[in-house]
């Protein structure tokens, strides 16, 4: 089984499964190391666990609790795709009880089936929403579901407000550099998870969001130096990679980087072709 970590934070981790066991593989016992709920892209197989047995396809939901023992089984098709969020303890206890870990699966659901398929966006760097917030969401999403509570609504009062605003001048002036959300929370004194609803809420984009454009802004204004190549400026400007940095400012702009240095030299009619 391929399984890269496309995402590894103090709190959360995000593995992308890709599972190629068949109908003639010997299912095995596992267990789970921490709490994880994992979005089933594609294909089929069979969960047992704590003496229950669930069928999951396309949409389904594993939910798996430290120490627990489970048997995957492909009786059906072969192989299957997972985008799991694997969650620090401390995290859990944040959401809501950690019973709800246990609750084994879920089925194909519309609350959480669009939030897996914008996550596996973000891990495929096709969205501006940053993968652990996305993870965020996704482990929020499925306590609201299992448990059957909406989270209270934020107030969004002047406090709020000044720690949201904080945080943004903070990420500004640090968006050169290796920022996730835990980090800016910590900046304000807050959960991430509180952190991001409170961001969202008083600024209308997530803190990744921010970030990206804070990213895109500088270096839009760096594109128009000359003496410095693409490639400085993406990574100047705190990008890892230079594909990472044309596909995020050709999506923003709608442009590459290399045709907006041209627009900024007079040759407006890239823009008119655009």
């Amino acid at each position: 089984m391929a399984s890269p970590t496309v995402l590894r934070h103090g709190s959360i981790s995000v593995v992308d499964y890709d599972c190629d066991a068949g109908p003639d593989d010997r299912p095995y016992t596992e267990h789970h190391a921490g709490y994880c709920v994992s979005y089933v892209r594609s294909g089929s197989f069979s969960y047992h666990t704590r003496g229950r047995s669930f069928e999951l396809v396309a949409g389904s939901i594993l939910v798996g609790h430290p120490g627990d023992e489970f048997v995957c089984s492909h009786d059906h098709t072969r192989g299957d795709q997972c985008l799991s969020f694997h969650l620090a303890p401390e995290v859990v206890d944040t959401l809501g009880p950690s019973a709800l870990w246990r609750t084994g699966s879920l089925p194909p659901l519309p609350e959480l089936l669009v939030l897996g398929e914008l996550a596996q966006a973000a891990a495929e760097g096709r969205s501006d929403v940053g993968l652990d917030e996305l993870g965020w969401w996704f482990a929020s999403r499925f306590v609201e579901v299992a448990s059957g509570r909406k989270p209270k609504p934020l107030a969004g009062g002047a406090l709020d407000r000044r720690r949201a605003v904080k945080a943004a001048l903070w990420i500004d002036a640090h968006a050169h550099e290796a920022v996730d959300l835990e980090r800016a929370a910590s900046e304000v004194g807050l959960s991430p998870f509180h952190f991001l609803r409170l961001f969202a809420n008083a600024l209308g984009v997530t803190p990744h969001q921010h970030l990206l454009r804070a990213r895109l802004r500088r270096a839009a204004r760096l594109l128009t130096d000359e003496e410095r190549s693409i490639t400085e400026v993406a990574y100047e400007v705190g990008f890892g990679d230079l594909s990472n940095f044309v596909r995020t400012f050709h999506r923003a702009a709608g442009v590459s980087p290399r045709d907006f240095r041209r627009a900024a030299r007079g040759e407006r009619k890239i823009f008119q072709v655009r």
